[in-house]
């Protein structure tokens, strides 16, 4: 008892000073105390104990967390009984401690949800013991307003936790439970909801009551969860939430068909605080987007009719929209009118001229307060762009008057983004042009917008244009403008181009006339007068953000107007041909081109940091910061291919920066003292720059001129800088990085004449760095686990892909190392070693990228390189197959591929050498293989264990890589012949009585015609069985809810 009472403390402890200290050191300790708490056997025990006697709300924290966590877990899971025991004894505590911390009480509850939710389909007694939510929960409802909000919440919560797919479990059983608990629980967790919720809105709701605040705030969420759930399993992501319909199940009809529900959220919105309305919002949203064939053409028109009177009602009382999430959903309610019914059914709304007149003069309001929630205008325009594509289709005859709101919503945006301009550059705001996606996003969306009444739309623009160009063009002209003058200007101009640009992308063939052509031409033709202009001013001071907008309106003219498909009488060329002497598409093509190449030319000529300042040292940037520099050089590098072919005279001009940066470095190097930080600034951004290059090289001929630019004159000073400052990630990812990309041999660009020794120096520097950094970060001791990927493993990580370029580039024949002395292969290959046994099996699947290059290097060296694996010692082996075994079952597709690819070459060696072993040659096997074979004879049960991995992924699992997974299943058959025909009684003995002689003869059929060797026929024939095995199979036990687990299969 001592002892418990001791160990309670302890853990008491470690939990104050993991949430309270400050102190980093302190928290670490005690976090990495309390990981070992969680995986120890006497867990589930102490945490009751915790729960029970604890004094603080941070164990019981611990407590739920760790309860849900072993709950969770996928190996090894815990017993039904004692699942149920807990979620009894979770729903007791909750009920007897009303006054508990809040986090305490959200993380029981999801404790409680989690056990629903994994326990769904478990029966006892013919009962699925883990669906009485609702029943678990009415003693909290039936209670005061504290047991009503933990019982509401327990509803949200599982409704939630039900409706988000986790990681851990197949996508398939996800989707069974959601389908399964969205028929059955759904609706009536819904009803309750909503009664409640109008039992407190009929009741006075007193609004100074916190209490009443959270039941309210809870009752909105859970009905909100409701409606937001994912009913056909289409799991669309939060970013095109805007385009989805909600499909209410046809058994919900009646719900929507009353209009009290939708009027309920109505009512609330004007009843309750400013702080709440934004659920209330989001529910209507979700009710606005319920799917059409809810209804018939009536009743669709009645549900219609009731929601545009309850937006009209809003619109007409706007107090609460200067809230900005209040109108934030609002402007989603208003674009889902349109998004979920057409223009045809909107204008026979009773109220229809007046409501389009109130929308109207809020999207107004809205866009002429352009600094007012910015991310909400979106779904304005949107709206109105959905409007104005309906025009030409819309057949009703009652007017939609959308021509004469249109313009007025153009004329909003366009004059609210030129006014904008000055505010921003006053006041030193964020300008939204920065934030190139959004104006994108807008400018698609008013291209729509600005064609509807396009007459209007052009002269608007005219006008704006010609004024902006006339005070821009004589500010030019004055000596004594002013710059932010000038910037103002060119602000103006850079929105008024995007914008021509904009609505001309905006033109749809079948519905344009030669009048609004010839209006396409007046703004072509003021655009290229406006480049001529700026063209002029590049050398001096070009305007960054004024270009970017002219390529984007040369790319919309260019879809538009350049192509078959375009008349060449059309009246845009007459009007740029009177103007500007441009007759037809070639000419204004030329324009175009003559633009991008000489700026194309300027920086092949110019990209030193006089011109391009990232190019520079500079001493208050981070040297994380030259990332960019890696993709500048690779759009260099490939513009200077167009036509560099093999001048070599030209790509030495364009190495000159480069070339000095590295004597530079070298010269550093020569001296014994030197400036550090300027040498790796120097070399960090070098290395950037000759990784884009090496990466946009991707031919022989290119490739070579740099290979033998950088060797052997400055490969040394890679070496050397790995020397120095192998601690160093900043420095080191960059170097490592660049000799990875070196020994790619991306599209056969590392083809070497016959009479060269190129590919074998390569592999030689390549083994030298990599034995090098190897050696040195293994000197580094013991990383902080919060440290350990940056520090260490991705450098490792880096050298495995690096190894794995070298070793499968089919430019070195590696036969010859050991045939003329040579250790370049055995050090790098020993150095390999080291480096994986240095780290934990848990780290090579918690690091993607890690466990990516791993399970790649490992797949070729199985491939070619299997006597060196078969000479290693044993527990390296066991080691390196314990991993793959661990890969097998990886979430990532292409790491549990190559485990398989990897599992077959072992297995298939393997078997050759036990063929080799049992026939009478004169030739006995070479030491390696024999000893080889010893170990796996004495370890059976890593093999055995792969192959009940690999059959119960197969059979019970949603297997994504079936053919990968087939090709190592034989061998592993093949080898443990006994052990397979056990696991396959179990199997068939696990199985209801009557579907055994079924399953009985699955296995039959899965080895039916096949022989024992592993030929190409013979492993094709197996595929072939075991495709129609895993149909049958899932046949079988479709009606069946019996189930292997696959630890009982591995027991």
């Amino acid at each position: 008892m001592a002892d418990h009472v001791q160990s309670l403390a302890q853990l008491e402890n470690l939990c104050k000073q993991l949430y309270e200290t400050t102190d980093t050191t302190t928290r670490l300790q005690a976090e990495k105390a309390l990981v070992e708490f969680t995986n120890s056997p006497d867990c589930l025990s102490k945490c009751q104990l915790l729960l029970e006697r604890g004094s603080s709300s941070y164990s019981q924290l611990l407590a739920a967390t760790c309860l849900t966590k072993l709950v969770s877990r996928t190996n090894n899971p815990l017993p039904l009984e004692q699942r149920i025991d807990i979620r009894n004894y979770v729903l007791n505590y909750l009920a007897t401690r009303p006054k508990l911390a809040t986090f305490v009480t959200q993380a029981l509850i999801q404790l409680y949800a989690r056990i629903t939710k994994l326990g769904w389909f478990d029966c006892q007694k013919d009962d699925y013991v883990f669906r009485n939510a609702i029943t678990d929960v009415t003693r909290f409802l039936q209670d005061s307003v504290e047991y009503c909000i933990i019982g509401v919440t327990i509803l949200s919560q599982l409704t939630n936790e039900i409706n988000q797919a986790d990681t851990t479990h197949p996508l398939t059983k996800h989707r069974k439970i959601a389908s399964s608990f969205r028929d059955s629980s759904l609706f009536d967790i819904f009803t309750l909801s909503c009664n409640l919720l109008k039992q407190a809105s009929g009741k006075n709701l007193n609004l100074n009551d916190e209490s009443q605040h959270g039941l309210l705030m809870q009752l909105l969420k859970l009905t909100h969860n409701c409606l937001n759930f994912d009913f056909i399993g289409t799991s669309t992501d939060e970013s095109s939430d805007d385009l989805c319909t909600v499909q209410i199940p046809t058994s919900w009809r009646s719900a929507f068909l009353d209009s009290s529900t939708l009027q309920l959220f109505f009512d609330l919105y004007h009843s309750i605080p400013p702080s709440f309305s934004p659920l209330v919002l989001s529910c209507l949203v979700q009710i606005a987007s319920v799917r059409r064939s809810l209804f018939n053409n009536a009743e669709r028109a009645k549900f219609l009719s009731h929601l545009v009177d309850g937006v009209k009602r809003i619109l007409e009382n706007p107090q609460s929209l200067s809230d900005p999430n209040n109108y934030h959903e609002f402007c989603r309610l208003l674009a889902r009118l349109k998004s979920n019914y057409q223009l045809g059914e909107l204008v026979k709304v009773e109220n229809y001229p007046e409501v389009i007149r109130l929308i109207a003069n809020f999207t107004v309001t809205s866009l002429q307060h352009w600094e007012f929630a910015p991310n909400s205008v979106h779904y304005l325009l949107s709206l109105w762009q959905r409007l104005a594509a309906s025009v030409p289709y819309v057949k009703a005859t009652e007017p939609h008057m959308l021509e004469t709101y249109t313009p007025e919503v153009t004329k909003a945006y366009i004059t609210s983004r030129l006014e904008s301009v000055h505010i921003i550059l006053r006041d030193g705001l964020e300008d939204p042009l920065e934030d190139t996606g959004l104006v994108q996003q807008q400018l698609d969306q008013l291209s729509t917008i600005g064609r509807c009444e396009y007459e209007k739309t052009c002269a608007l623009l005219v006008q704006l244009f010609d004024q902006s160009a006339q005070s821009y063009q004589e500010l030019l002209q004055s000596a004594s403008a002013s710059p932010m003058d000038i910037a103002v200007q060119e602000g103006r101009l850079t929105w008024l181009v995007y914008i021509i640009g904009a609505v001309i992308g905006g033109r749809v063939s079948f519905a344009s006339t030669d009048e609004q052509d010839a209006m396409d031409g007046e703004l072509v033709c003021r655009v290229l007068q406006l480049m001529n202009l700026t063209d002029s001013r590049l050398a001096q001071a070009g305007n960054e953000k004024l270009e970017l907008a002219m390529l984007s309106f040369f790319e919309q003219f260019r879809k538009i107007y350049i192509g078959d498909q375009v008349q060449k009488s059309s009246k845009l060329y007459r009007r740029l041909s009177e103007v500007l002497g441009l007759n037809d598409e070639t000419m204004v093509l030329s324009v175009f081109i003559g633009k991008m190449l000489s700026a194309v030319q300027f920086m092949l000529n110019n990209h030193t940091s006089e011109h391009f300042s990232f190019l520079g040292i500079n001493n208050q940037s981070n040297l994380t910061d030259m990332r960019c520099r890696t993709t500048f050089y690779t759009a260099l590098g490939r513009l200077l291919m167009v036509d560099l072919g093999e001048d070599e005279d030209q790509y030495e001009q364009f190495m000159l920066p480069l070339t000095a940066a590295f004597e530079a470095v070298a010269q550093m190097f020569s001296t014994n003292s030197f400036n550090e930080q300027e040498a790796k600034r120097t070399l960090v951004g070098l290395v950037r720059d000759l990784r884009g290059i090496a990466f946009a090289f991707n031919a022989k001929t290119s490739f070579m001129m740099l290979f033998e630019w950088i060797y052997p004159s400055y490969m040394p000073i890679l070496q050397r800088a790995i020397e120095l400052w192998y601690h160093d990630p900043a420095c080191t990812t960059p170097v490592l990085k660049l000799m990875a990309e070196l020994v790619h041999n991306r599209s056969q660009r590392l083809q070497f004449d016959v009479s060269s020794p190129n590919g074998i120096l390569l592999f030689r520097e390549t083994s030298k760095m990599i034995t090098m950094y190897g050696n040195r970060i293994l000197t580094l001791g013991e990383v902080p686990k919060d440290q350990v990927y940056a520090l260490k493993l991705k450098g490792i990580s880096i050298c495995f892909s690096m190894l794995k370029a070298a070793l499968s580039g089919s430019y070195v024949n590696f036969g010859v190392f050991r045939l003329y002395g040579d250790d370049a292969l055995d050090n790098a290959l020993q150095t390999f070693i080291k480096l994986l046994l240095s780290i934990p099996h848990s780290d090579l699947l918690d690091y993607p990228k890690l466990s990516q290059s791993y399970y790649s290097l490992l797949e070729v060296l199985t491939q070619d390189h299997m006597n060196f694996i078969a000479s290693l010692e044993p527990h390296v082996i066991m080691y390196i197959l314990s991993s793959i075994s661990e890969g097998l079952t990886a979430l990532d597709t292409m790491v549990c591929t190559g485990c398989c690819s990897c599992l077959d070459h072992i297995v298939t060696y393997l078997f050759k050498q036990l063929s080799r072993s049992t026939k009478k040659r004169t030739t006995p096997l070479n030491q390696e293989s024999d000893r080889f074979l010893h170990i796996m004879q004495q370890h059976p049960e890593m093999i055995q264990q792969m192959l009940s991995t690999v059959l119960n992924i197969i059979i019970f699992e949603d297997c994504r890589n079936q053919w990968s997974m087939s090709r190592p299943l034989l061998g592993l058959i093949l080898l443990n012949e006994k052990y397979f025909s056990d696991l396959r009684n179990s199997i068939v003995n696990s199985q209801p009585p009557e579907k055994q002689q079924a399953m009985h003869l699955c296995f039959e059929n899965l080895m039916e015609g096949i022989e024992r060797n592993l030929l190409t026929k013979n492993r094709d024939r197996f595929t072939q069985n075991l495709s129609a095995f895993r149909r049958e199979v899932n046949d079988s036990m479709k009606n069946s809810t019996y189930g292997v687990n696959s630890n009982d299969m591995m027991s």
